[in-house]
C-alpha cells in the first residue's frame, strides 16, 4: 500500500508558553465541522503539584485546536479538565465522533493515584459547538480506554468500539451498541454486557505476548468500516515493538470481521517517533477520508501530533483482495539438486548458496562447498533444463587463493562464501564474501572471459576486497547494466541492503565501496530483523526483479522480492508483503542452520523464473515460478 507522512510533521507540537501543554500535545483525534477541522488532543502539563495526588506530577487536559486545511493548527484552548472524582488525576487520549447534532468526546479518565488499574476508566463529554462541554459522564465501571463511537446508527443502535483490560492484561478490543444516548452511561448496562464481554471481542490478537488497542474511530468505506488499531508485539518484553493495524468490520454487522492487515502500516522510524517522553511509539487516534486518501492522525513518542496519508484504495486492496499480492516458488520435485559427496573432502560437509547464470545454451550452477574442517570453496555443475544435473565437476574451480581469505583459526570457517554471478558484456563478474575467521567478512571480486568460463578454463582475474576493513559485508553482485552511467554494487552492511556507485569495476584493493541504505527491514513482519540481497536481478518490461532474504525475529530465513525502476533501479516500486518462499521441507528446516532458504542465483529462462538457494546451509535446491505472476503480484503491492 502507498503510506506517506506528512511533511510538515509533527503538525502539533507542546507549548512551553502553555503551561497546561508545556511537555507533550499527542494523540489527536479530528472531527469536521463545517470546512474546518478540529483536533483533539491530549495535553501533558508542566509538573507541578497537585493536592488530591499530594505530590508533584504532570496532568493531562484535553486541548482542541482548528484548521483549515487540517495540517495547520491554531486557536489552541483547553477543552475538557479534570473536574469530578473520577477523573481529578487526567483526562487523556480523547477520540471524538459527531453523530446527530452532537460532538462525543470519549476519553481516559483516571480517577485513582498512584495509578492502578481499578481508577483508569472510560469518560465521556459531550458537546453541540465544540466551544463548551454540555454535560460529562462515567462511562465503563471497570478498566477499559480508547472508546470510539461509529458515525452513524447501525440497525437503528448506536455502536462503539473500547478496549477492555488495558491495564489489567490481556487487553480486548470489543463492541458495544445501544438503544438510547443515556445506555451509553448506564452502569446496569454495562455490568450486563461485561457478564457476556467474551461474546464482543474482535479476534485481532496474534499472539498472546502481544497487544492491541482501539485507534482511531470508525470510518465508513465500500467494503466495510475502517478502524484503524494500535499492534504492539513483544507487550510484556523490554523491547515493545508499536505499529498501526487496520481492519474492515462489516457495515451491517460490526462483530464481523471482514478482512485485516497481516502486518503494521506504520512503525517508529521517524525522528519524532522514536525520540520523546516515552520513545518508538507511533499510536493512531483519528482519521478522516478526503480525496481518495486517510488522513491517520497519530501520536509519537508520546509528545507530539503527526499526520500519515495512506492511499483508500490500496489500502482496502491489500486487505480484501490479498491473494492478488501472493506469488509463491514451487519446488522442484527433484530437490535438493545437490548434496555434499563424501569422497569428495572438499565438498563432504555442505554444498550450498548457489549462484547461477545461462551461457552457452546451460544452466551454470557455482556452489559454496564446505570441506570437514569449515573451509568453503566454490563448486561448479551445469544443467541443460535447469533442474536436473547433467554435469558436476569433481574439483573445486575457485578456493581462496589471498592473504584475506586464508584460514586463521583452525577448524574455523574460513574462505570463499556465497557467489552471485553477474554476465557482463564478454566477463562474468563474481562478487562473494571472503573471510579469514578472524576478522569481519568483506566483499570480494574476481572475474573470468565467458568463453573461458564455458570451456573451463577457470582463468580468474585476480580477487579484490572491495569493501571496507573491519566491517562486516556481504551479500553483493554489480548489477548487469550501468546506472545513470554509472556501475551499481549491491551488498549489505548490517542489517538493510545498500548500493554504492562506481565508474570502473576495476579494483586494485585500494578504495572501498560507499554505504547507501536502501531497502530495511518491517518490523512486526517476516523480515523484521534482516534483510540481504539474494539473487542478481532480471529484467522485465515492468522493471528489475530483484530477490533478497528476510530473517524474522526467531530466527528463520524466507525469501522476498522487490520491483525496481528501469531507468533508476534504486526507486523501489513493489515490494510483496508475504514472502515469496520459505522453508518448509526437511532439508531447508534441518541442517547446519535451521529454517533456511538462501538463493544466490535467479535466471529467467523463456517466461519461467528458476530460483538457485542454499537450504538449511547444507545443500542445493531450484524453485521456479512464472514471471508474469511474480510481477502481477509486485504491482500490485506498490510502494
Amino acid at each position: 500500500m502507498i503510506v506517506r507522512r506528512s511533511e510538515e510533521n509533527p503538525i502539533l507540537k507542546p507549548l512551553r508558553e502553555h503551561s497546561w501543554e508545556a511537555e507533550a500535545a499527542f494523540n489527536g483525534c479530528p472531527v469536521k465541522k463545517g470546512k474546518e477541522t478540529y483536533l483533539l488532543y491530549r495535553a501533558l502539563s508542566h509538573s507541578h503539584y497537585h493536592t488530591s495526588a499530594r505530590t508533584e506530577m504532570m496532568v493531562s487536559d484535553i486541548g482542541i485546536a482548528k484548521s483549515v486545511d487540517g495540517v495547520h493548527f491554531a486557536d489552541r484552548k483547553r477543552f475538557i479538565v479534570p473536574e469530578y472524582s473520577w477523573e481529578r488525576f487526567g483526562c487523556e487520549d480523547p477520540r471524538v465522533t459527531k453523530l446527530g447534532d452532537t460532538y462525543y468526546v470519549f476519553y481516559t479518565a483516571l480517577g485513582a493515584y498512584p495509578f492502578r488499574a481499578e481508577g483508569i476508566k472510560v469518560g465521556v463529554a459531550l458537546s453541540k459547538d465544540l466551544r463548551t462541554v454540555s454535560e460529562k459522564h462515567l462511562v465503563t465501571p471497570f478498566n477499559a480506554k480508547g472508546m470510539a463511537m461509529f458515525p452513524e446508527k447501525i440497525g437503528g443502535k448506536i455502536w462503539t468500539l473500547l478496549t477492555l483490560h488495558t491495564d489489567m492484561p490481556p487487553a480486548h478490543i470489543c463492541l458495544a451498541s445501544f438503544d438510547n444516548e443515556s445506555d451509553l452511561w448506564s452502569r446496569p448496562h454495562w455490568e450486563a454486557w461485561y457478564k457476556t464481554y467474551k461474546s464482543h471481542v474482535l479476534p485481532l490478537v496474534r499472539r498472546p505476548e502481544d497487544h492491541v488497542e482501539v485507534g482511531a474511530p470508525p470510518v465508513k468505506t465500500k467494503d466495510g468500516w475502517l478502524v484503524i488499531y494500535s499492534y504492539i508485539r513483544n507487550y510484556f518484553s523490554p523491547v515493545k515493538q508499536f505499529g498501526i493495524e487496520a481492519v474492515l468490520l462489516d457495515l451491517e454487522n460490526p462483530l464481523k470481521v471482514v478482512a485485516r492487515t497481516d502486518m503494521p502500516i506504520l512503525v517508529p522510524e521517524e525522528y519524532y517517533e522514536r525520540i520523546g517522553l516515552v520513545p518508538n511509539i507511533v499510536f493512531p487516534t483519528g482519521a478522516l477520508i478526503e480525496k481518495g486518501w486517510v488522513k491517520l492522525y497519530y501520536g509519537a513518542a508520546d509528545m507530539t501530533c503527526c499526520l500519515a496519508l495512506i492511499e483508500l484504495d490500496s489500502l482496502l486492496r491489500s486487505m480484501t483482495q490479498k491473494e492478488r499480492g501472493v506469488a509463491t516458488l514451487m519446488r522442484a520435485k527433484e530437490n535438493p539438486i545437490l548434496v555434499p559427496v563424501a569422497g569428495h573432502a572438499w565438498e563432504t560437509k555442505a554444498t550450498f548458496n548457489p549462484g547461477a547464470i545461462h551461457a552457452g545454451g546451460k544452466f551454470h550452477i557455482v556452489y559454496r562447498a564446505m570441506s570437514d574442517d569449515n573451509t568453503s570453496v566454490f563448486g561448479y555443475a551445469s544443467s541443460m533444463d535447469g533442474v536436473h544435473v547433467d554435469e558436476r565437476l569433481p574439483e573445486p574451480i575457485y578456493v581462496p587463493r589471498d592473504a584475506f581469505e586464508q584460514k586463521l583459526v583452525p577448524g574455523g570457517n574460513s574462505g570463499c562464501e556465497d557467489p552471485r554471478l553477474t554476465l557482463v558484456g564478454d566477463r562474468i563478474y563474481m562478487l562473494y564474501a571472503a573471510y579469514d575467521g578472524q576478522h569481519p567478512p568483506r566483499v570480494a571480486i574476481t572475474s573470468i572471459k565467458e568463453a573461458d568460463f564455458l570451456n573451463k578454463e577457470w582463468n580468474w582475474a585476480p580477487s579484490a576486497l572491495i569493501s571496507p576493513p573491519d566491517i562486516s559485508d556481504k551479500d553483493a553482485f554489480v548489477f548487469p547494466e550501468r546506472v545513470l552511467g554509472k556501475w551499481m554494487i549491491v551488498h549489505r552492511i548490517g542489517d538493510s541492503i545498500d548500493f554504492a556507485f562506481l565508474k570502473s569495476l576495476d579494483f586494485k584493493g585500494e578504495e572501498w565501496i560507499e554505504e547507501h541504505r536502501w531497502i530495511a527491514p518491517r518490523k512486526g513482519s517476516w523480515d523484521s530483523k534482516k534483510v540481504g540481497t539474494a539473487t542478481p536481478p532480471v529484467k522485465t518490461a515492468d522493471g528489475w526483479v530483484m530477490l533478497y532474504h528476510g530473517i524474522s525475529d526467531d530466527g528463520t530465513y524466507r525469501v522476498g522480492a522487490v520491483l525496481l525502476d528501469l531507468a533508476d533501479p534504486t526507486r523501489v516500486i513493489g515490494r510483496l508483503d508475504a514472502p515469496l518462499f520459505e522453508p518448509v521441507m526437511p532439508y531447508e528446516v534441518n541442517g547446519q542452520v535451521s529454517r533456511v532458504v538462501f538463493p544466490c542465483g535467479a535466471v529467467l529462462s523463456g517466461k519461467t523464473l528458476l530460483v538457485y538457494y542454499g537450504g538449511g546451509d547444507s545443500v542445493v535446491g531450484v524453485a521456479t515460478i512464472p514471471i508474469a505472476k511474480l510481477l502481477t503480484a509486485l504491482k500490485f503491492c506498490t510502494c
